[in-house]
């Protein structure tokens, strides 16, 4: 198993975007820093709540549909996996890929990702695993393994997670790392009730609330801050104008939060905006792929018309 790593530490950039997002007015940290340990654990207690379907509705896509998915990425893929996490999705498709030519997880969360990994080569001793602790919006290095296609695997509805501009970026740069006839695999959450949105990310339990709060357990931990975590509550609310699901952190009081020498100054009520999720509209997607010069080739979604699976080919 090999490990690559970016040019920059994960923890170099984990400092850089908080101490520049909290330095906006209105403040704000990339939901990919949720994911440490404790926050990848939380996430998959979140994935069992009943409120939210996101998961168990994917899931059950790919298990019914996990053939046709295979048969489109083709025999001896090269499988890349942006944001790689509990790998259960993962491993439905990589035991129906004809002789993938390797599996190469990138994230940013290395102590995550090693763990993942390993435990997946142990299950796949015949498979080539590559982990690249990097960041996927911005440029990294791929293994140098031959093989007949470079197929990526966004699943989760992690697209869900960037504005629409960082969207369709980051759609036009996996069209790049793949090349001309190369493919996506795409999960997206699409367009429905808020009364089905809203409990996804309000659950009874307070596991999500959890879940957003530890993301200052780890700044205070990583980065010598002091955040008085008690004192932010989580709010999670349907924003009907941009489509999505808005996630903060609500200052609860007048206080000054210091990170390493910096030092930054909430109002009561003052919120960081930890997350957005995007809710697609299918022609919609399709359109915005389109523009990268991604072809839509086949699409399946649950009979709910909750959520969506796309296969995509990039076209020269």
């Amino acid at each position: 198993m090999t490990i690559r790593a970016g040019a920059l530490s994960s923890s170099d950039l984990f400092r850089a975007d908080v101490l520049a997002g909290l330095s906006l007015p209105q403040k704000r940290i990339p939901s990919k820093y949720f994911y440490d340990a404790a926050g990848s654990r939380l996430f998959d207690q979140i994935t069992e709540l009943d409120e939210y379907y996101l998961t168990r509705t994917e899931l059950a896509i790919v298990r019914k549909d996990v053939g046709a998915m295979a048969a489109r990425c083709g025999s001896a893929c090269l499988l890349i996996e942006l944001g790689a996490g509990s790998l259960v999705k993962t491993r439905l498709l990589l035991d129906r890929l004809d002789h993938p030519a390797g599996y190469v997880p990138v994230d940013v969360s290395g102590e995550h990702l090693r763990d993942a990994a390993a435990g997946l080569a142990a299950d796949y001793p015949g498979l080539d695993v590559y982990p690249v602790v990097a960041d996927f919006v911005r440029p990294f290095e791929l293994p140098p393994v031959t093989a007949a296609r470079r197929v990526v695997y966004f699943p989760g509805s992690t697209i869900g997670n960037f504005e629409p501009t960082e969207a369709n970026a980051l759609l036009c740069r996996m069209a790049r790392l793949v090349g001309p006839g190369g493919g996506l695999l795409l999960g997206a959450d699409l367009r429905k009730d808020p009364a089905v949105l809203e409990p996804a990310y309000n659950d009874a339990l307070g596991v999500t609330a959890a879940f957003n709060r530890n993301l200052l357990t780890r700044i205070n931990r990583e980065l010598d801050a002091d955040f008085d975590v008690d004192s932010f509550r989580h709010r999670a609310f349907h924003n009907r104008e941009h489509s999505r699901i808005e996630m903060h952190l609500v200052s609860d009081t007048i206080q000054q939060v210091r990170v390493g020498d910096r030092t930054f100054a909430f109002r009561a009520g003052e919120s960081i905006h930890t997350e957005n999720s995007h809710k697609y509209d299918l022609a919609e997607l399709t359109r915005r792929a389109a523009g990268c010069h991604w072809r839509s080739d086949q699409v399946w979604t649950d009979e709910n018309g909750y959520f969506a699976v796309l296969y995509l080919t990039a076209m020269s």
